[in-house]
């Protein structure tokens, strides 16, 4: 199997590092929502991203890995708090470490400037649900020669199996070319079930889901484009790439991430991992004009604007309601 070490890494490193953050999520006490703390969102950030940084250098010492966090702010005096309850939380998954050792994994996920491999991270993506107690991922994906080859995402907090299971935690992963697959996350499967979009194929049978924050995506576009697709159901909400997961499993058929300004670009980190576990699951990924994600601009998307995502059979239907509601032409 083509990058079976890439992936072992992976997946270990996801499932350890949404331990991490499944802990920190459950200190979350109504006193913290209600002052509106970002406390633990902090502490499971940086937590997760040096869970994860330490175990790509371990395996991939010459990957760098394109991320969210910078170890500056962990180095200041008054945030030792932030930086102790870190050291804490990962002394509590097997991970002993100094202070030195915290922030130089955090800073390999620093990178600006990557080669032609690099690993791109995004250690909580979904804060605000993360905060809420509801969904958010942990997402890892490799790329090489500007192409994602292995996809790790993490969903601590959707059902293990599908929609319909009781036990919480999931865990897809692609490899491109082979599929995209599904484990509990806690625990490692030795025979994971594959993973397929749906095989919905008219516009008005559709369900969409969109970003529970209006910041995120244009919700009074999603509508209109919901409008023309003939769409009657209301649109399912949920944070994080936790959207490309249900897409990828056929629990809805589309997720667009719709531009809210002229000048905005995408990071790749937001996208990166979900969107191969999409497209080996049968499903597509463009952009709102048609064009592939161009993952080779650095830490954004910049030759793209916003995101459609769709099981493959309805995309060139949903591009012409995207064009027809957002102006310019798309190619199907």
């Amino acid at each position: 199997m083509a990058f079976a070490k890439e992936l072992e890494v992976g997946l270990a490193a996801v499932r350890l590092a949404a331990r991490v953050c499944q802990s920190v999520q459950a200190s979350i006490t109504g006193d913290v929502l209600d002052k509106q703390d970002k406390s633990p969102v902090t502490v499971a950030d940086f937590a997760s991203q040096a869970v994860i940084c330490r175990a790509l250098q371990q395996a991939f010492p010459h990957d760098p890995v394109i991320s969210e966090e910078e170890a500056d702010a962990l180095n200041r005096e008054e945030n030792s708090p932030f930086r102790d309850r870190i050291l804490k939380e990962l002394a509590a998954v097997g991970i002993e470490a100094t202070p030195e050792e915290l922030s130089q994994w955090v800073d390999h996920g620093s990178e600006k400037s990557p080669g032609a491999r690099f690993w791109t991270l995004d250690p909580i993506d979904g804060t605000k649900g993360f905060v809420r107690g509801d969904q958010y991922a942990v997402s890892l994906a490799l790329i090489v020669e500007g192409e994602i080859q292995v996809a790790v995402l993490g969903c601590p907090n959707l059902p293990g199996h599908d929609g319909w299971d009781k036990q919480r935690g999931a865990l897809f992963s692609a490899v491109r070319g082979e599929g995209a697959q599904l484990r509990p996350l806690a625990e490692s499967a030795e025979h994971p079930q594959s993973v397929r979009v749906s095989s919905t194929r008219k516009g008005s049978f559709a369900r969409l889901c969109e970003s529970v924050e209006s910041g995120h995506s244009a919700h009074s576009d999603s509508a209109r484009i919901a409008a023309l697709l003939g769409i009657s159901n209301d649109p399912v909400r949920l944070d994080s790439q936790a959207k490309y997961a249900v897409v990828a499993r056929g629990e809805a058929d589309i997720y667009l991430r719709l531009p809210t300004k002229k000048d905005y670009r995408e990071k790749i980190w937001d996208h990166a991992g979900g969107v191969l576990v999409v497209e080996e699951a049968g499903g597509k990924v463009t952009d709102v004009d048609g064009k592939p994600l161009d993952f080779q601009q650095g830490s954004e998307l910049r030759n793209n604007r916003g995101v459609v995502v769709t099981n493959g059979g309805l995309h060139a239907e949903v591009l012409s309601a995207v064009a027809a509601v957002l102006g310019g032409e798309t190619l199907a």
